[in-house]
């Protein structure tokens, strides 16, 4: 056998090499005896050595006793090992962020919501240093958020002359001057306390409350616009403070090692119904049950929501006033990689239920809202079922986003007719974008249908509940952020509403009926956004619009025909974020209108100007 090399000092280099004898086969071996040399790390240390550690070195060969086994019973998971993989003579640290601050690394102040904050949640609160809160145990939360969204907005639209009076006397013009100015500012405070340590599982439990007061100032070239009093001037300051957030989430159960969980959420909280926001997104006040399987793959919700009154001049909630006689309920699911990998599926069914027939509302100016001052003026119920699909996610390098609705149900009163009408409306909506470097280039298209026999008991005009889409330039686009009123065809009635994209002839979006006797939407968009930099962003939007029936239209205004064609709405959006994130974002975008057909068959103005405008300076900070 091979014998090992002896490895010798380097003063014996000098010295003879000693002959090893050659072995002998079938003779018997007449050498003396050799010494068995032990390969190294075998031998046998003397009792009173410690064989692993001598003197702080570790003996070479040896392998200390190895922790137990860690068994994997969750394929696919990745699991921490058991408290006996770890050394005995390491001490646990309670939480990182504790450590990094006694290692100097970073220094808590309050006033700073870049680094780490017990004020935003980072670490736990101290039961003993809150005595006040009523909580037990060491993993609650506490949550401060603190916003400031500044708005300041030029803009032209079509204005009517007032009927009783005007600003300029001696007018006869059907429209006056269109050039008016909005500012509003927002501030908003949310407080939340979270039990439970979310990073890899739900919370326990979580309290939450959001107030917002906002202070707005308007100024018009008419009388009557902003108030149903000619005496009162044609401009107005406003204020008022709404709870936006009110609401209690209880953990229930988780159903898996993984997390997966069922929850409950009662109280005023935000619900987005699909993925842009077409159907309904608003915070209202419900009941939620929700949660998710399969290790998250699939999600639900099971909510009741009962509308709340929605302050006029800012849009907030009012929880002064009677809730609502509306409610809606939503079932909804979604499924990712559903279809095809990259693709999140979701299906909804909602179902709204309206008795406001026999309720009159005036708004905070004195324009009567609910009954719309459209047809007979007569008060409405309706029952609706919207039953959609949407996705989200990618094709490839195509990401996608898609969602389709149809409205079922009957109208209990058609202020066409009086009498009872059948509700058979689809929307359908689509974006497609590709993303190349640091350029996402957009289509969007969007058709909603139209009512086209207003006298036919049946409404074909789709309306949504509540919308606040995020599409096609958002509240960029003009068309999208602007109302335009429906002058000579309703009084206080909008063609669209603000932050919206169908043309449903509602009174008000946020205290108005839905409308199922309406000319519909039709839009086919491009876009880009340009991230110029990591804090800098240029968007634009080029959008076509068109009513997809105009025979609502022709009816209100006692007219022959209308053509469908609205015009095109260009609009171009700067966003920077000097920080590179959320807490300060400042935007300023422009939009212009250039009417078509249709638009300038409804509309005129005094100083025949074709085209309309807005302008948006946007300023959030967050804390």
């Amino acid at each position: 056998m091979a014998l090992p090399v002896l490895l010798v000092p380097m003063v014996a280099a000098q010295a003879a090499p000693q002959e090893i004898p050659e072995p002998t086969f079938g003779q018997e071996d007449t050498q003396p005896e050799q010494p068995i040399l032990e390969p190294p790390g075998t031998e046998t240390a003397p009792e009173d050595v410690d064989p692993g550690v001598i003197d702080g070195r570790r003996r070479p060969g040896y392998t200390p006793p190895l922790p137990e086994r860690v068994t994997q019973n969750n394929e696919g998971a990745v699991r921490a090992p058991p408290p006996e993989a770890f050394p005995t003579d390491q001490v646990p640290i309670p939480d990182r962020w504790r450590l990094i601050e006694t290692l100097g690394v970073v220094k808590e102040r309050w006033f700073d919501p870049y680094h780490q904050n017990t004020l935003k949640g980072d670490r736990p609160l101290d039961p003993k240093k809150v005595k006040w809160l009523p909580i037990k145990g060491d993993d609650w939360f506490f949550g401060l958020n603190l916003i400031s969204d500044t708005v300041l907005e030029p803009r032209t639209f079509p204005i009517p002359v007032g009927v009783q009076t005007t600003e300029r006397p001696g007018s006869i013009d059907v429209f006056g001057k269109d050039a008016s100015l909005v500012f509003s500012q927002t501030f908003i405070l949310g407080l939340g306390l979270t039990k439970g340590n979310t990073a890899f599982k739900p919370p326990a439990v979580e309290y939450r409350v959001a107030l917002a007061f906002n202070y707005n100032y308007v100024n018009v070239p008419e009388k009557r616009v902003l108030f149903v009093e000619p005496s009162k001037p044609s401009h107005r300051s406003d204020h008022f403070v709404g709870v936006q957030e009110a609401f209690i989430d209880y953990h229930l159960r988780n159903t898996s090692d993984r997390y997966d969980f069922d929850s409950v959420r009662v109280g005023i909280q935000p619900f987005q119904a699909d993925f842009r926001g077409f159907l309904f997104n608003d915070n209202q006040l419900g009941i939620r049950f929700f949660g998710n399987r399969d290790n998250n793959r699939v999600q639900y919700n099971l909510a009741a929501f009962w509308r709340l009154e929605k302050d006029t001049n800012s849009g907030l909630n009012s929880v002064v006033q009677r809730p609502r006689d509306d409610f809606l309920f939503v079932a909804n699911i979604y499924r990712q990689d559903f279809l095809i990998p990259a693709l999140t599926s979701q299906f909804t069914v909602a179902y709204n239920r309206n008795r406001e027939a026999g309720r009159v509302e005036v708004d905070d100016n004195g324009f009567p809202v609910r009954p719309a001052l459209l047809g007979t003026l007569k008060g409405r119920d309706y029952d609706v079922v919207y039953l959609g699909y949407n996705a989200d996610g990618r094709i490839g390098r195509i990401n996608l986003t898609a969602s389709a609705y149809g409205a079922l149900g009957q109208d209990r009163n058609s202020f066409f007719t009086d009498r009872k009408a059948d509700i058979r409306a689809f929307f359908g909506a689509a974006e497609l974008s590709y993303d190349k470097d640091w350029m996402r280039f957009r289509l969007s298209g969007l058709y909603a249908t139209g009512d086209g026999d207003p006298y036919d008991n049946k409404e074909t005009g789709f309306d949504a509940v509540f919308e606040n889409p995020i599409f096609a330039g958002a509240d960029t686009s003009y068309w999208i952020r602007q109302t335009i009123p429906f002058a000579g065809g309703g009084r206080v009635i909008g063609v669209n509403g603000r932050n919206g994209i169908l043309n449903s002839l509602r009174s008000s979006k946020e205290q108005g009926q839905s409308n199922f006797n309406n000319p519909g939407a039709v839009l086919v968009g491009a876009g880009a956004d340009f991230d110029l930099t990591p804090e800098f962003r240029l968007s634009t939007n080029a959008n076509h619009l068109w009513f997809e029936n105009t025979a609502t239209l022709q009816t209100l205004r006692n007219e022959g025909s209308i053509p469908r064609d609205i015009g095109w709405d260009l609009s171009a959006a700067a966003i920077w974020r000097p920080k590179a994130t959320q807490n300060i974002v400042a935007r300023l975008s422009a939009a212009a209108l250039v009417p078509g057909k249709g638009f300038r068959d409804l509309f005129d103005n005094a100083e025949g100007n074709r085209n309309y405008y807005s302008v948006l300076a946007n300023i959030i900070v967050s804390y």
